[in-house]
């Protein structure tokens, strides 16, 4: 199966930034939209400086309680976000720097939330990591695991 029609088996994408994050979180959701695939956004909806957990809060949310099947959080670093989506029990959000560790996030780690830092990162590269996020499954075995040892 490739990649694109993996995607297909998704429910559903919730995306959320900042306003570090707004541009490339216009153009995700665009491609990802362009592929079929169903995207709710939780803002922000500008450029206008505002609170990252206003947004990473309703994404995990949404992941943790099944409604979207993965996250895309956005800020300048990743760090903010990913530190508020790892709040939620049900969420391993992790922050990615290039596509093999975004496989290695879901290999893995079973993530379900990708923080991708905007002002790190060129947006080809933030596509290509989301490509490899969701197109890479849980390999399960010894890292389901330690994977079910990181709820407290």
């Amino acid at each position: 199966m490739n990649i694109h029609s993996q995607f297909n088996l998704f429910q559903s994408i919730a995306i959320g930034c900042d306003h570090a994050g707004y541009d490339y979180k216009e153009e995700l959701k665009k491609y990802l939209t362009n592929m079929g695939l169903s995207v709710k956004d939780f803002g922000t909806h500008s450029k206008e400086s505002v609170d990252y957990p206003d947004f990473a809060h309703p994404v995990a949310e949404a992941v943790e309680k099944g409604e979207c099947s993965f996250g895309i959080l956005l800020c300048g670093s990743a760090n903010g976000v990913a530190i508020t989506a790892n709040k939620h029990q049900g969420i391993r959000a992790a922050i990615c720097w290039n596509a093999p560790m975004a496989s290695l996030a879901r290999q893995h780690n079973n993530a379900n939330v990708i923080c991708i830092p905007a002002r790190y990162v060129s947006l080809d590269l933030s596509t290509q990591m989301v490509d490899a996020f969701m197109g890479t499954d849980f390999e399960g075995g010894r890292h389901a695991t330690r994977v079910g040892k990181i709820s407290c």
